[in-house]
């Protein structure tokens, strides 16, 4: 004879007691996996284990970083020991590390796009997308997260070539208070934004050599032009390059423009400030509209 099965409600009766907490129920059964409601903590908290895994991170972090300090370095050390106190009297010591950032600058953009366009290239994007489906949420993160990254890391590698170059420079002034600022915290967060123009147009791209060469000419491509810009007709435009470009821009924050008029003081930092959120705006409204 075949044995009894056992009706319905014995059944439900013998659901274990660990399902009775948790998420909603279903006819008789109660998930044990809590619902929580996801913001914005959750996406930095991913995207902060993408940044932190990837071996491209430590890489061009790790290269910006030797040539922040050695180019500085180097160059202070050979001012040192080739010029004569009289000569370095009214030298800025922080104004040697312009030639090191803006070399480093380039492992800046690199991480920024990548940091975007690399995982349209890999597809990771659609997993990132069905994790988190707020697209304007998960831009926003990887935006704090890189910022935050790529400001500490700036500012760190800063002070320590601002810090040994006024100890190397024995005749240079002592730089002021306003200098100290602009020259470290200043110029670390004009690099942190222009390294977030470039994950914002690695949005907008979706394409990482792409995107790094346009982010490239954006730095170079301006003065490059102006260099060779021999027509009198041209002068107006040929001057307007050079103070709007991007190296000019650095050298402000060390009081030394290559042009007597132009953007001065905290302007740099207020029009890379205006040209990124123009374009994080632009890239949320792309993100919205398009497939992933």
């Amino acid at each position: 004879m075949s044995t009894p099965q056992p009706s319905m409600p014995q059944a439900q009766a013998a659901v274990p007691n660990w399902q009775t907490g948790g998420g909603p129920s279903y006819a008789g059964y109660t998930s044990p996996i809590p619902v929580v409601r996801t913001h914005l903590g959750h996406a930095v908290a991913s995207e902060w284990t993408k940044i932190r895994s990837v071996r491209s991170t430590i890489w061009t972090l790790g290269v910006f970083v030797l040539l922040m300090i050695g180019i500085g370095l180097g160059a202070a050390a050979l001012v040192a020991a080739n010029a004569s106190q009289e000569s370095l009297n009214n030298e800025n010591p922080l104004s040697f590390g312009f030639f090191g950032l803006l070399l480093g600058s380039m492992c800046v953009i690199t991480l920024g796009v990548l940091t975007t366009a690399s995982e349209y290239g890999t597809g990771m994007i659609r997993t990132t997308m069905v994790a988190c489906p707020s697209r304007g949420r998960v831009l926003a993160a990887k935006a704090l997260v890189f910022f935050t990254v790529a400001f500490v890391t700036t500012l760190a590698s800063v002070l320590v070539v601002a810090l040994a170059d006024v100890a190397l420079l024995d005749g240079a002034r002592t730089p002021t208070g306003q200098e100290w600022l602009k020259g470290t915290v200043g110029v670390s967060l004009y690099i942190a934004l222009l390294g977030l123009l470039s994950l914002i147009i690695g949005s907008i791209i979706r394409h990482s050599a792409g995107a790094i060469t346009i982010m490239i000419g954006v730095v170079l491509a301006p003065l490059v032009i102006a260099l060779f810009m021999f027509s009198q007709s041209l002068e107006d435009l040929r001057q307007a390059l050079f103070e709007y470009s991007i190296p000019n821009q650095l050298s402000v924050f060390y009081s030394n423009s290559l042009t007597e008029t132009g953007p001065s003081g905290w302007d740099p930092l207020w029009i890379i400030l205006g040209v990124t959120a123009v374009a994080f705006a632009g890239a949320y409204a792309l993100l919205e509209k398009r497939d992933v």
